[in-house]
């Protein structure tokens, strides 16, 4: 194999990674979106809060740190991923947090 060749295949490779990382993300926002259909305010925190904690974080991040190096050509900025992924995962905490501690209102 040529170094041209091989370089084809690592892009492609490269590619298929940013890809299934979004997959993940999507797989797993569809699926706590279908969860959380119907369900009490609170409840729909908790199911978005561990779905955002979980599956689309380290996904997400993945892959939006990997098309980033890939746009600016430098695999040290790859390492945005570090930034995002707290970013994400408090937030899902933070939502978590809300529906298990946020009393329910009773409409009277």
């Amino acid at each position: 194999m040529s170094e041209i060749e091989l370089w084809k295949v690592k892009k492609g490779l490269m590619e298929l990674a940013i890809a299934i990382g979004y997959l993940i993300a999507s797989l797993g926002a569809f699926v706590a979106y279908w969860f959380s259909t119907g369900e009490s305010r609170n409840t729909k925190f908790k199911i978005w809060g561990v779905a955002l904690m979980i599956p689309i974080s380290p996904a997400l991040a993945f892959s939006i740190g990997l098309s980033y190096a890939i746009s600016v050509q430098n695999g040290w900025a790859g390492l945005i991923m570090w930034f995002i992924f707290p970013m994400i995962f408090f937030s899902g905490l933070a939502l978590l947090l809300v529906g298990l501690f946020k009393k329910e209102k009773k409409m009277v």
